[in-house]
C-alpha cells in the first residue's frame, strides 16, 4: 500500500530471461500498476499478458467488489497496457483516459476494438477528479515513447512516473541500499537517448511536492531515496559522468588486443586513476558496459581490424552509444591488425560523429600481439588520456 487509499496491485516476473528481448534480467522485473479508491476509483496502468491472470487477481482484491471508473494509460508499451481491452470488456462504465497520442496507438495493439465513447483524451495541466483525489497531468513525451504522459497526486503528493524512475528487477529481489545499480543500467539503455526530454520533466518536478514516485518498473521511491534518484537523472539527463574513471573496452579476436586493453588498464591504475573498469565486448553484458560508459568521463576503445573494418562486437557498442546519443567524453583508440589494420580509422569516424567527444592522441597501433616499444606508446595514450 503506497497510502491509505492508494494500492500496489502490480506483479513480478521472476520467469522471464531477456527484457525487451535485449536486456539480460537475472532478478526478473516487475509490472507496476497502482489503484486510487476514491469515489471515483482509478487504475493506474495495467500489466504484461504474461502475468495477466495474476494481475486480474490483484486487480479483483483491491476493488472488494467495487466497480473501476477510470483506467489511467501512462504508457502504451505492452508490459503496461496489455490488458486494456480486457477492462474495457469486463467494465462496462470504465472509461480510458490517456493521450491524444495514445489514441492513435490503440489500433497497432487493439486491432478491431470499438474504443467509441470510451476513451478520454488529456494534456498537459488537466485535470481528473476522483473526489478527495485530484490527478495533474504532465506530458512526458519521448520518455521514452511520444505518447507517455506522468500524472501527479494532489492529495498524497504521488508522481506517477510512467517508465521514469524504473530499474530492472522483481520487488521480492530488491535491494533498498542500491537502486542506483540496476536503475542506472535501465536508464541510459532505455531512455538515455532523450536527455533533453528528461531534463523538462525534471523541471517541471520542481515546482510540485512529490513524496514518493510510483515507477512502472521498480520499487516506489520515498525519502532520501527520492532525492537521490531524482539527482541522479537530473546528472544522467545533462550527459554529464556521474564519478571519474576510465572504462576501457575491447574487441579481441585472438586475445592480442585484450592482453593490450588489460595492459593499458594496469598503467591508468598505477598513474592515478580513481576507477578502472576493463571490459570485454565479446563477452561481457553490452547493456552494463553501455551503462560505464555513460558513468565515466573517459573511455578507451581497444579493437581488433576485421575485413577491412573493425571487430562487429565494437561496431555495436559504438553504434549503441551513438543512438543513445552518447556525448561530452574523451576517448582514447587502440587498434590491433597483423597486416592491415583498419580498426583505428572505423573508430575514429563513429566517434567523431558523437557529440561534443574529444579523441586524445596518441592512437596506438598494435601488430597482432604487443611488442615492448608499445608500452611507450601505451604509456603516452594514458598519460594524454588523464591530463
Amino acid at each position: 500500500m503506497i497510502s491509505e487509499t492508494i494500492k500496489y496491485i502490480g506483479v513480478d516476473d521472476l520467469d522471464i530471461d531477456l527484457f525487451e528481448s535485449q536486456y539480460v534480467v537475472p532478478e526478473g522485473m516487475s509490472y507496476n500498476s497502482y489503484l486510487i479508491d476514491d469515489e471515483k476509483i482509478a487504475v493506474m496502468d495495467t500489466a504484461d499478458q504474461r502475468k495477466g491472470d495474476e494481475w486480474k487477481e490483484n486487480l479483483k482484491a483491491a476493488l472488494n467488489g467495487r466497480q473501476p471508473d477510470y483506467l489511467v494509460v501512462h504508457h502504451m508499451e505492452p508490459d503496461h497496457s496489455a490488458l486494456i481491452a480486457w477492462m474495457l470488456e469486463t467494465y462496462p462504465a470504465l472509461q480510458l483516459v490517456c493521450s491524444a497520442q495514445a489514441v492513435k496507438m490503440l489500433p497497432n495493439f487493439f486491432e478491431g476494438f470499438n474504443f467509441e465513447g470510451r476513451v478520454i483524451t488529456v494534456k498537459e495541466g488537466d485535470k481528473l477528479e476522483l473526489g478527495s483525489h485530484t490527478l495533474q497531468f504532465i506530458s512526458a513525451a519521448m520518455i521514452h515513447w511520444p505518447e507517455v504522459i506522468m500524472s501527479y497526486d494532489s492529495k498524497d503528493k504521488v508522481l506517477f512516473s510512467a517508465d521514469g524512475f524504473g530499474k530492472f528487477g522483481a520487488l521480492v529481489n530488491d535491494d533498498p541500499d542500491d537502486w542506483a545499480c540496476e536503475a542506472r543500467r535501465y536508464y541510459f539503455n532505455i531512455c538515455g537517448k532523450y536527455g533533453t526530454q528528461v531534463q523538462s520533466v525534471v523541471k517541471k518536478m520542481a515546482a510540485l511536492d512529490i513524496q514518493a514516485i510510483c515507477p512502472l518498473h521498480g520499487p516506489v521511491l520515498k525519502g532520501e531515496a527520492l532525492a537521490e534518484a531524482v539527482r541522479l537523472y537530473d546528472t544522467w539527463s545533462q550527459y554529464k559522468p556521474e564519478s571519474e574513471g576510465v572504462l576501457v573496452a575491447y574487441a579481441s579476436i585472438h586475445g592480442g588486443t585484450a592482453k593490450a586493453a588489460e595492459r593499458l588498464g594496469e598503467i591508468l591504475r598505477e598513474k592515478g586513476a580513481p576507477k578502472v573498469v576493463v571490459s570485454d565486448l565479446s563477452r561481457d553484458d553490452m547493456a552494463e558496459v553501455i551503462e560505464d560508459a555513460f558513468r565515466y568521463p573517459k573511455i578507451v576503445v581497444a579493437a581488433s581490424s576485421y575485413d577491412a573494418g573493425v571487430f562487429p562486437v565494437m561496431h555495436d557498442f559504438l553504434y549503441h552509444l551513438q543512438i543513445k546519443n552518447y556525448q561530452k567524453r574523451r576517448f582514447a583508440i587502440v587498434e590491433n591488425g597483423s597486416w592491415a589494420p583498419t580498426a583505428g580509422k572505423v573508430m575514429r569516424t563513429m566517434i567523431e560523429a558523437m557529440k561534443d567527444c574529444e579523441i586524445v592522441e596518441p592512437m596506438v597501433t598494435i601488430r597482432s600481439r604487443m611488442k615492448a616499444s608499445d608500452e611507450a606508446l601505451l604509456e603516452q595514450l594514458a598519460d594524454s588520456l588523464l591530463k
